[in-house]
Parts: structure tokens; C-alpha cells; sequence
């Protein structure tokens, strides 16, 4: 053989190795992630090629499958209620994916999930339709529909939390949407799909979960535990060294109470959550200093990109780098600290819990087509941010709001409720109608307890001087609590 042909021959059999390698490290190496990329069409064919299991509440199923003529996608997805659990189980759509727990369950809803091999395997033999598993979550449905049918007409969150196992009882969002209108292929579901991406009041967003806010006074709560834990205040009946006017360090701003009577003058804790004074927090949190203050935050789980309860909740932030008035701010629920409406619901858990914060999750069970349990969700501590001595007077705090000041419409005959109402300032010099807080805790003489905190955007619908977080949102809390904690 002469050199050129040498030459090509051995070029050939270059390419050749190079395609049996490219060819084995795609049948092999890329194999897994190639069949379940959401490109791949036989992956949507198989997700609805039989009935989809169900996400369950409360021993019910609130999601089902319907059987679809001449499509390749032989089943698509039903929804009870879908408007009210949207939140919740999120969607799955043949056109458009899905998202929250039915995304991050697919596999095991769909039937592809490792664990149900066995039954898979059997069903060839039985000739039994194969099915898939069912997730079970930790949603009590009274606690669901009061939060729900609470806001209404309103734009808002509600998140409520059983404080001594972290269950999400309540996760409700508005305005919302039904999954069932956008769960096929037609031209009707991507009209639907379009109309809701369109709508400008977002109704696809998770504002429970996903969205954060100024969380205004209700903060207060976190900043008075952090005072006591850090020993800046020992009796919270004492009055506090607290001028009226208080002018933020490091500058000529003075920061005004709504309550002009004076009564925030030297207030003490207890007096000054009842009238949600904001010169004694802001003066708390300006002493206490940014570092300590976040690090409480942190504890109660501010900061934490990574929190799935087993949806990724959004990221609550008390901000790093802050100046003293900006961290005084902070103390008062307002400048560059953003809460969830659940980030706001632990907090209250951890004080109705002595302190401690058990991690919210909203899935109590996955389980085979046959019932069997897959995966199991145990109780789990997820910190310490305060200790029990601390919390009991924090909820003294709050019991005294909640009987003698703006927390009044929180409260429930025969049951503990301690409360704290917020307002936000929201937009540039505070141009934009405030945001609208409630937090609150509930417990029964069974010792039962639920913590709720209600967060309502009440856009230009309602005059500024109607926008009050005991107006908005104590009624809504009430509700959700008296589902949870009165119960025959």
C-alpha cells in the first residue's frame, strides 16, 4: 500500500473508532438523561399512556384522569377544585410540562418510578392496568378552603403550619387557576394557557410560596424574640429608653408611630407590639446590630435559597449588607427584607413551638398503585432560632395584641391566639397602595396548634386608609385557625 492510501485508510479507521465511541457514550452515558429530557416525545406519550395516580388530601383525591379519543396521548389530567389546590399540586399539561408536586413526582404519578418495577413487572402477567403511585400530602381541606375562600376577590397568600411537625395545612394563592383548562392538546388549552400567561394579575403565581414581600410589622415578632434572646430586653413589662420622636443613628430622619398619642414613648415590648410602635423596633434592631439580627433571621429561615418543602419555596432575604439605619429598618418589617407569606408562617411556628422550628413539608407519604408506602415523611427539627424562655414571652406579647390591640379580629372563643397585624410600604416614596400582614398562632385545650400568616396585595381596589392587616387579613387567619383547631 502506497503512503496516501496508508494515510486515508488510517483516517478512516479514525473516524470509525471516533463514531463506535460517540455511538456507545450516547447508548450508554447519555442514555438515561436523553430518555427523560422533556424534548423526547416518547417521554409525554409514556407520561400519559395510562392513568395518571393521584395527589391526594385529606384521604381523597383531588386530581383524576381522563381518557382521551384517537391522541396519542391516551389520558389527560383532572383537577376537583383545581382553582383552590393550584398552589398545591401545581399542573400537568400534555402541551405545556408541569410543575410543583406534580413535576417533582412524575415518575412515580406517571408509573415509571424504579420502585413500582415489581408491580410493573406483575401486571404483564396479571393483565391488570398498570397505574401509577400516589402522593399524599399533609393539606387539611377545612384549613384549604377557609384560606381560599377567605381571599376571595383578593390578591394574596396564606400559608398555615401545624407548629409541632412543620405539616402545611393551608397554602392558598389569588387569583389562581384550574389545571383541568390547560391539561390537553387542544386548540381550547393553548387558548387557555395563553389567556392566563396574558392576564395581568398573574394568576399562575405561587404568591404563598414562590413570591416574597416587605413584610412590615409582622417582622416585629422576630425582631422583639431577638431582643430577648440577645438579652437586650429581660422584662418585656419594663419600659424601654425609647424617645418620641427616634431618629434613625446616622442621621436626621426621624421615624414616626402611628399612634400619635404618645403611648410609644418609653413603651415597654408588650405595649409596643400592641401598638406596633415603630420607633422601639427599629431602635431594638439598630442596638441589637445587622449581624445578630440576621443570624436570628437566618435560624428562622431567612436567607435559605435551598428550603423544599419539597417545592422550592421562593428566598426570604434579611440582607448582608446594610448601614445601622437601614438595619433599624429592618427591625420594622421594611428597606430591603423580603418575606414569603410561608417564611412568615414559621416564624409564628417557632414561637407557638417553644422556640423550636420543625421543617414545613406538605407531602406526608408517597405510595405504590396498591397502596403499599414508598417513602414515608418523619417529623424533623430544622432549628433552634430562640430558646423556650424566649418564646413564652414573645407569645405573651402577641396574646396581649391579640386581646387588646389590632389583632382583635383574630380571636376565637376557648382558644389561645396570639397575633400581630403589618402594613408594608410598597413602591418608590411608598407611591404604591401598602402590602397587608397578619400573623398569628392558635391553640385549642386539646393543646393543638396551627400558626397562619396572611399576606394581601390589595392593589388599587381599596382606599389607602382601608388598607389594615387586621381589617384584611385577621378574619382570614381566624377562619383558617377555627378549621384546624375546632374540629369535632
Amino acid at each position: 500500500m502506497n503512503r496516501p492510501l496508508r494515510h486515508i485508510a488510517v483516517f478512516c479507521g479514525l473516524l470509525v473508532l471516533a463514531l463506535l465511541i460517540r455511538a456507545n457514550w450516547i447508548q450508554y452515558a447519555q442514555s438515561e438523561p436523553l430518555a427523560k429530557h422533556e424534548k423526547n416525545r416518547r417521554v409525554s406519550i409514556e407520561r400519559y399512556a395510562k392513568e395518571r395516580g393521584n395527589i391526594i388530601v385529606a384521604g381523597k383525591p383531588i386530581t383524576g384522569s381522563k381518557a382521551v379519543e384517537g391522541a396519542d396521548f391516551k389520558y389527560k389530567r383532572t383537577f376537583k377544585d383545581g382553582a383552590m389546590y393550584a398552589p398545591v399540586t401545581g399542573y400537568a399539561s400534555q402541551a405545556f410540562g408541569a410543575n410543583q408536586l406534580e413535576a417533582l413526582n412524575d415518575e412515580l404519578l406517571s408509573g415509571t418510578d424504579d420502585r413500582l418495577f415489581l408491580k410493573n413487572t406483575l401486571n404483564m402477567f396479571t393483565n391488570d392496568e398498570p397505574r401509577g403511585g400516589d402522593v399524599v400530602t399533609t393539606i387539611d381541606p377545612a384549613a384549604q378552603k377557609a384560606a381560599y375562600e377567605g381571599l376571595g376577590d383578593l390578591k394574596g397568600g396564606v400559608a398555615a403550619i401545624d407548629p409541632d411537625t412543620g405539616r402545611v395545612l393551608a397554602l392558598a394563592s389569588t387569583p389562581s387557576y384550574d389545571p383541568s383548562t390547560f391539561a390537553g392538546m387542544s386548540e381550547k388549552d393553548s387558548k387557555a394557557w395563553q389567556k392566563l400567561n396574558k392576564d395581568k394579575n398573574k394568576p399562575l403565581l405561587n404568591r404563598a410560596l414562590k413570591e416574597t414581600y416587605a413584610p412590615g410589622s409582622t417582622f416585629k415578632v422576630l425582631t422583639a424574640a431577638a431582643a430577648i434572646e440577645s438579652g437586650r430586653v429581660s422584662d418585656i413589662n419594663a419600659p424601654t429608653d425609647t424617645p418620641e420622636p427616634w431618629t434613625l443613628p446616622d442621621t436626621r430622619t426621624e421615624l414616626p408611630n402611628l399612634n400619635k398619642s404618645g403611648v410609644c414613648k418609653n413603651a415597654s415590648l408588650k405595649v409596643a407590639m400592641q401598638y406596633s410602635c415603630n420607633t422601639v423596633f427599629a431602635k431594638l434592631a439598630a442596638e441589637i446590630g445587622k449581624d445578630e439580627m440576621r443570624e436570628i433571621a437566618e435560624k428562622f429561615g431567612f436567607n435559605n435559597g435551598e428550603l423544599d418543602i419539597p417545592v422550592r419555596a421562593g428566598k426570604s432575604v434579611y440582607p448582608t449588607d446594610i448601614n445601622r439605619p437601614q438595619t433599624a429598618l429592618t427591625g420594622i418589617g421594611q428597606g430591603s427584607l423580603t418575606a414569603s407569606p410561608l417564611q412568615i408562617a414559621m416564624i409564628a411556628s417557632a414561637i407557638a413551638n417553644d422556640g423550636k422550628l420543625m421543617e414545613p413539608h406538605m407531602i406526608d407519604e408517597l405510595r405504590g398503585p396498591d397502596t403499599d408506602i414508598l417513602e414515608k415523611t418523619d417529623p424533623k427539627e430544622m432549628a433552634q432560632p430562640i430558646s423556650a424562655e424566649t418564646a413564652d414571652k414573645v407569645r405573651e406579647a402577641m396574646v396581649f395584641t391579640a386581646e387588646q390591640g389590632s389583632g382583635q379580629p383574630a380571636l376565637i372563643d376557648g382558644i389561645e391566639v396570639g397575633a400581630k397585624t403589618g402594613t408594608a410600604q410598597h413602591g418608590v416614596d411608598n407611591k404604591l397602595p401598602p402590602y397587608a400582614w397578619f400573623i398569628s398562632y392558635g391553640k385549642n385545650a386539646e393543646g393543638k396548634k396551627v400558626a397562619v400568616a396572611v399576606f394581601v396585595d390589595p392593589g388599587q381596589d381599596i382606599p389607602r386608609d382601608q388598607i389594615a392587616g387586621g381589617k384584611l387579613g385577621g378574619p382570614i387567619a381566624k377562619a383558617v385557625m377555627e378549621a384546624v383547631l375546632k374540629k369535632g
